[in-house]
């Protein structure tokens, strides 16, 4: 009973990290359309850019999810 009270909590531990990928996409996508506003002829350039900000920040998301899985589950 005390080990899968245990797990839960680590596994609400781990989605802590959540909250804060979801900060940082929204701060990345939130410079994305002021940057390109400011200058739209830098949208190719700034745009890709953006993107990969967002694909390492939502890894960062899987990678927690993940380890909250891998304490539940095994």
């Amino acid at each position: 009973m005390e080990l899968e009270a245990a797990k839960m909590i680590g596994a609400g531990l781990a989605v802590i990290a959540l909250m804060g990928v979801g900060v940082g996409i929204g701060n990345i996508f939130s410079t994305l359309i002021a940057s390109i506003a400011r200058n739209p002829a830098a949208r190719g350039e700034v745009f890709g850019i953006g993107i990969l900000g967002f694909a390492l920040t939502e890894a960062v998301a899987l990678f927690a999810l993940l380890i909250a899985f891998l304490i539940l589950f095994t």
